[in-house]
């Protein structure tokens, strides 16, 4: 039962350090989406605006998205807080019945016998001085068993009354951010309406135009160059070179949707994992300024491969990586031409010579 308790207050204090750190995640998300509204309603309605309309509206669409997917973590986080509190409060309140009833057992023999004087007479009965001292001691013992056990029953009630008043609280946080995913889901709604209504006013022109700059928010926003410079030398993922072939996917079930250059725009599902390709080191990990997704380049011995619009980020500056290894999640985009969410990662690959250019396409699995 202690270690139990021990398993319930560690697992209990790193949810809350996870909840803390969502929520702040969340704020700030909530802070920048309220940011882009309040921009896009000082935007005069004209044909000039237009454009810069429907493309703050695609930004805000896929910040709601992510804004959304982490409320939905969170939610099923709470969610398996709530399980997980609940079965500890079943075991604790099924360990105070057992305890209480061996106490009512004990509590009733003692007063048995103390009603019909057998202490007397156990004692009485002795063969000698040294079986006296033996049973004396027994009942001594006995009513220590009685005391630890009254001890046992009132920690073990403070225990799941603490427990109780913990569920409580996580299924009221749980009920609280299970609207919220209400209210973002209806939100998201809206800003897709919205700007659905805007690109129907562009011609095909101003669309193409349009795709152009929300391609270049999504790249690159390092020069692979500087990144080159981390990479000298490196023993990771040493064994890479230009022909290697027959690779996963970074995204798991992904498709590849279009090749640009050494880049490859590959979809997948809503919060399907990102992996690298091959094992590797972090070089680094950063943060788009402009859509709040991140940026992850791994490096394979002098080789780099980078991942760009990632929802989440489970890898750190430095860390090594295995094959396939996850890096964090798929983020959320918006198809400009017809404002409809997509879930994908612009994957790029760089060679340690500047001159070669090198197509993802090659390293995959055909």
């Amino acid at each position: 039962m202690l270690l139990l308790l021990t398993m319930t207050l560690v697992a209990t204090a790193q949810t809350d350090r996870q909840v803390e750190e969502k929520k702040k995640a969340i704020a700030a998300l909530e802070k920048k989406i309220a940011a882009e509204e309040a921009a896009i309603g000082k935007l005069q309605k004209s044909r000039k605006t237009t454009e810069e309309r429907a493309r703050r509206l695609a930004r805000q669409i896929a910040q709601r998205n992510q804004l959304l997917n982490e409320t939905e973590r969170e939610a099923s986080r709470l969610e398996k807080e709530v399980k997980r509190s609940n079965v500890v409060a079943d075991s604790l309140q099924q360990a105070l019945d057992h305890n209480r009833t061996q106490y009512n057992e004990l509590a009733r023999e003692a007063y048995r016998n103390y009603r019909q004087q057998n202490y007397i007479s156990y004692i009485l009965s002795s063969r000698n001085f040294a079986e006296v001292a033996r049973r004396l001691t027994m009942m001594r013992e006995m009513a220590s068993l009685r005391e630890r056990k009254l001890r046992e029953i009132n920690e073990l009630k403070a225990n799941v009354e603490a427990e109780k008043q913990r569920l409580d609280l996580r299924q009221k946080e749980l009920d609280s951010v299970s609207q919220r995913v209400e209210g973002q889901k209806k939100r998201l709604q809206r800003d897709a309406t919205a700007a659905k209504q805007e690109i129907r006013k562009m011609t095909n022109k101003e669309k193409q135009a349009l795709a152009r700059k929300m391609e270049q928010e999504e790249q690159l926003s390092v020069a692979i160059s500087e990144l080159r410079k981390l990479t000298k030398g490196n023993k990771e993922g040493a064994s890479f070179s230009a022909r290697t072939q027959n690779l996963n996917l970074p995204v798991v079930n992904g498709r590849v949707k279009r090749y640009k250059g050494n880049m490859a725009e590959i979809t997948g599902q809503k919060g399907a994992t990102v992996r690298s390709i091959y094992e590797g080191k972090v070089v680094d990990v950063k943060r788009n300024r402009i859509t709040a997704k991140y940026e992850v380049f791994v490096a394979h011995g002098e080789y780099i491969t980078s991942y760009v619009n990632l929802g989440s980020v489970s890898v750190e500056k430095g860390q090594k990586v295995a094959k396939n290894g996850a890096l964090g999640t798929v983020g959320a985009a918006v198809n400009v031409t017809t404002m409809e969410t997509e879930y994908k990662i612009v994957f790029g690959i760089y060679s340690p010579n500047p001159k070669e250019t090198m197509s993802a396409a090659n390293c995959f699995k055909k």
